[in-house]
């Protein structure tokens, strides 16, 4: 892989670092602040912002890359018809949103109204494919990281003055990201083509970019549905004790996000010299081994982690750990899912994401009644199994060639990197304790 794409990630990650700092300074300090019931409240309307960010960007901002990587002549009118195409995917989102809040008389609900119109920003953070294509992150990066720090500021302010309303809390945090799309479009204004475009050929990039929009809603819906299946049987209390764990494991797969993001480009390029199976398995397997490694290590500690929100929350440690089991999967499955879009094996990655949420129904339908909010751990790792595995299939239908070549010992050996991980770790967990 190119130094730059690892340079892009190691920016990335950087900048998430600092973000999910921010983030967990809020969810420390909420955790404390309101009532269990209105925490729960407070992470499960993060969730439902999650898949209005999916809907709005709709697949746009792949395609974009995709059409525009190896031809910069046509970004003009890519960037014309995504915008397009995000306006109206960004309204529906407020529509939706809006309905839903008030229909079933969730409090705050103008509040909540009011934070949705945040992803409608998503059109301004377009200009920044100019600067994805050049595998060029610092502005972007530099950008989010101040939006981070003003929703804390902002989370900070109301909690200063007693705010008990989670909606208001939501409401201060989507405005911090609104500035930055904001910010992040101003910026990049000097990078972006002189010309106009000649057309908005918005149709073609919807019908390009809905099997990724529709695979994308399907994959933030079965990393999030179980917030629904949850707080239904197990109440709001419980949810909120269960997503801190999810949010553990959202800052564990920054690196497999964040890598795949950065490749893309690159990866496309690949696939058009006829090269991308020896790209995925240059890279995918030793991200595969190394966060199994790491996931094993860390499962032990699940409880500890969990404590550090307050003592009650260390209940969620047996969901923690199926999670950690989930991170692993996602580092074969996010490089393997990039790939699929590199190669505009749009169909797959639909097909894919089905299956996938199919599966996250069924198991959350079957478990959480059985096992609380640690069935809900199980169905996302089963999930993030699936999509693994299907996405190797694909490529391998695909003809992408020399992906278990390289390095096969860490495809087979990778379970027994995370159990040698979870051993090692049980026996100096289990040390600490006693002493």
């Amino acid at each position: 892989m190119p130094r730059r794409v690892w340079n892009g990630t190691r920016l990335l990650v950087l900048g998430r670092l600092w973000g999910s700092g921010c983030t967990l300074v809020t969810l420390w300090l909420l955790a404390r602040h309101l009532s269990p019931e209105d925490f729960g409240r407070y992470t499960f309307y993060l969730a439902v912002f999650v898949v209005l960010d999916t809907l709005a960007d709709f697949g746009s901002g792949q395609i974009a890359v995709q059409r525009t990587a190896h031809d910069p002549d046509a970004l003009p009118e890519v960037l014309a018809a995504a915008r397009t195409l995000r306006l109206a995917t960004g309204l529906l989102g407020v529509l939706v949103t809006g309905f839903m809040a008030f229909a079933f008389h969730e409090p705050g609900a103008g509040w909540i109204l009011l934070a949705s119109l945040y992803p409608v920003t998503h059109v301004l953070e377009l200009s920044t494919v100019v600067l994805r294509n050049r595998i060029a992150w610092g502005i972007p990066v530099a950008l989010r990281a101040l939006a981070a720090g003003l929703s804390l500021a902002f989370v900070l302010f109301l909690r200063a003055r007693g705010e008990t309303e989670p909606a208001r809390y939501i409401c201060a945090v989507a405005a911090g990201s609104a500035l930055a799309n904001l910010l992040l479009h101003m910026a990049c204004r000097a990078h972006l083509p002189r010309r106009a475009a000649r057309s908005i050929p918005w149709r073609s990039l919807l019908v390009a970019a809905a099997p990724l929009g529709i695979a994308s809603l399907c994959q933030q819906a079965y990393f999030y549905v179980d917030n629904l299946f949850v707080r239904s049987i197990c109440g709001a209390a419980e949810l909120g004790r269960y997503n801190i764990g999810v949010r553990v494991m959202s800052y564990s797969i920054m690196i497999a996000i964040y890598s795949g993001q950065a490749a893309l480009p690159w990866l496309a390029r690949a696939h058009a010299r006829g090269e991308l199976g020896q790209a995925v398995g240059g890279f995918v397997p030793r991200l595969f081994a190394a966060a199994a490694l790491v996931a094993g290590l860390a499962s032990p500690w699940a409880g500890e982690m969990l404590a550090l929100f307050g003592e009650p929350f260390r209940a969620a440690a047996p969901s923690l750990r199926w999670l950690f089991v989930a991170s692993a999967c996602v580092y074969a499955g996010a490089g393997t899912m990039t790939a699929l879009v590199a190669s505009a094996n749009t169909r797959s990655i639909l097909v894919i994401a089905v299956v996938a949420l199919a599966v996250n129904l069924a198991a959350n339908a079957l478990l959480v009644p059985l096992m609380a909010s640690a069935g809900s751990g199980l169905a996302t790792a089963l999930t993030e199994a699936t999509v693994v595995a299907g996405a190797l299939l694909a490529l391998r239908r695909r003809g992408a060639r020399g992906m278990f070549t390289s390095h096969p010992l860490l495809w087979i050996g990778t379970p027994f990197t995370y159990a040698a991980g979870w051993l090692a770790s049980s026996a100096l967990h289990a040390l600490v304790v006693h002493a």
